[in-house]
């Protein structure tokens, strides 16, 4: 699962922020001189042991810079991710705040329809439709928003109560006994 977005901030020393700056500053210069002839002059008149050092130079940047682009890269999924898990919970959770009403609706025009005609005094047993559309999902709020494994965990409970599934009880029991929801 996904955990807590990392500050990509945390990771880089002040070095290696440094040196990726000085490395980029002088590769834009690189490249302006590179527009004129001046450039290959320079590197003309570069000894082999100076050209030998602008290449580790050189490596060493692609290779910071590479290593920070597998980084931004791995936290956009990990944000792309966390995106589609909180789309997907609000999209359970409408579902089933409609459902819920259109429930809310039909039972009372059934409660009108009964009370104007005579009972059987017989009541239906067993799994009635919309038993678990009433369900309420204990949460308490924390001191930010609910993890991406609570927002899963909702989401397949939620889900479950949209089909008005037997699994209901089951995944609420698990959620409450995995403690993450503190009554």
């Amino acid at each position: 699962m996904m955990q807590e977005s990392p500050d990509p901030e945390d990771d880089e020393t002040p070095t290696q922020s440094d040196r990726l700056s000085i490395l980029s500053q002088e590769i834009q210069t690189l490249k302006r001189s590179s527009t004129n002839n001046s450039y290959e002059e320079r590197v003309k008149r570069l000894s082999v042991a100076e050209l030998n050092e602008l290449l580790e130079e050189i490596e060493t940047a692609i290779k910071d810079y590479s290593e920070e682009l597998v980084q931004q890269l791995a936290l956009r999924d990990e944000l792309e991710f966390e995106k589609e898990v909180k789309n997907s919970f609000i999209s359970v959770l409408i579902e089933v705040q409609n459902k819920q009403r259109e429930h809310k609706e039909t039972a009372k025009k059934k409660k009108k329809l009964k009370n104007g005609s005579p009972q059987n005094g017989k009541q239906e047993r067993g799994h009635m439709p919309g038993t678990y559309l009433t369900t309420v999902i204990p949460y308490e709020k924390k001191n930010g928003p609910p993890s991406v494994e609570d927002l899963q965990t909702l989401t397949k409970i939620l889900h479950a109560m949209k089909e008005d599934s037997e699994k209901v009880p089951s995944l609420l029991t698990d959620y409450i006994l995995k403690g993450e929801c503190i009554l």
